[in-house]
């Protein structure tokens, strides 16, 4: 059970490490100990410091909210996997080492890649599921992720740049302002952070991400609960156009793209998204 926590502490909740099978898995969760949980999954290259404060603490303030990490990825133990499938499989198995039966789920970017895979594998441990930043099997221009990265990446540090600032917002004064404003809350936690993620993860991540994109196209999945998606109207990670392919395959889509955003949409414009996040999940 999970104590109520302020926000101004939240920065500080511990790192646990969870054993499932012969691997460890760093977690930490937060929040209120009723209703069902929300299991939260990040974006690729990410470690679990690299989740806003923001989203985390809005999520945080009414239901108990875990933040799972990846094989091979930060404190994590085992070896960094190559598919989205891989992925999908050690969540589930993490999920159910918790001793959950029941959640909702929040996939970021890469991390709704392997949302959609938990819900087409075990749709009856979701109860509702959030989608943001993110694309289906087979979705536009997601084989091309590398591409862009490894682009938008050198660019900016040969200007001395963050990257996350050129590839998750967009170069108009709003999308600056964001990226500036996202940059500092990232570094709001002080101690026990997770270790720095490694160029080696990073490749890993986006095979997986490619192979993903290079599937054939999601028809239509399982999981017939409540699907909240947004997107960023400007997003050169996953194009806008994965959103509208996302509606096609569920039966239950809610839809929101935010104006002159970028990959990083839910935290440029994260008290909007929370408020809608807090209303989609009130049961």
């Amino acid at each position: 059970m999970v104590e109520q926590t302020s926000d101004e502490n939240r920065r500080d909740i511990a790192t646990h490490k969870l054993a499932v099978g012969a691997v460890n898995i760093v977690y930490r969760e937060t929040g209120a100990s009723r209703g069902v949980p929300i299991v939260a999954l990040t974006h690729l290259g990410a470690n679990l410091d690299d989740w806003d404060p923001r989203i985390v603490d809005g999520l945080a303030k009414g239901r108990r909210v875990i933040l799972l990490g990846y094989h091979g990825v930060g404190r994590s133990s085992g070896s960094v996997r190559t598919s989205i499938e891989q992925m999908a499989e050690d969540a589930i198995l993490a999920i159910r080492a918790l001793g959950l039966t029941r959640i909702d789920l929040f996939g970021l970017s890469m991390g709704g890649m392997v949302a959609q895979e938990v819900a087409h594998r075990a749709p009856g441990l979701i109860d509702r599921l959030i989608l943001a930043s993110s694309g289906p099997a087979g979705g536009p221009g997601l084989s091309g992720m590398t591409r862009v990265m490894v682009t938008g990446t050198v660019r900016a540090l040969i200007t001395f740049r963050d990257p996350r600032s050129s590839l998750f917002f967009t170069r108009t004064v709003a999308g600056r302002t964001a990226a500036r404003a996202y940059r500092k809350r990232l570094g709001e936690r002080t101690r026990d952070r997770d270790s720095a993620v490694s160029i080696g993860v990073i490749r890993a991540q986006l095979a997986a991400v490619k192979l993903w994109g290079s599937r054939p196209p999601t028809e239509r999945s399982p999981f017939d609960g409540p699907v909240l998606l947004v997107h960023g109207d400007s997003d050169r990670m996953v194009p806008a156009a994965n959103a509208a392919a996302l509606e096609q395959i569920f039966r239950a889509p809610s839809l929101t793209v935010y104006a002159d955003a970028g990959h990083g949409a839910v935290s440029q414009y994260h008290d909007q998204f929370i408020a809608a996040a807090v209303a989609f999940l009130r049961r």
